[in-house]
């Protein structure tokens, strides 16, 4: 169902090191908004994170309610 997301995210951790921002520490939404602008390949990663951002999770106790 969601194979295109491990077929997009080639090199995890790739924004952070293009942004210069630690691995565990978060992206700031203004940062990631800044960089979604840009024409390469990192503004390319930045739209694909604000993508994901809107993505939702469910509690496995939801999804098996919402599977009946």
């Amino acid at each position: 169902m969601a194979d295109w997301i491990s077929k997009a995210i080639k090199k995890p951790g790739q924004l952070h090191k293009d942004l210069g921002i630690p691995e565990g520490d978060k992206i700031p939404l203004s940062t990631l908004k800044a960089a979604a602008k840009r024409k390469d390949k990192t503004g390319q990663r930045a739209r694909l994170a604000l993508t994901m951002r809107g993505f939702k999770h469910q509690s496995r106790k939801k999804a098996a309610q919402s599977m009946k």
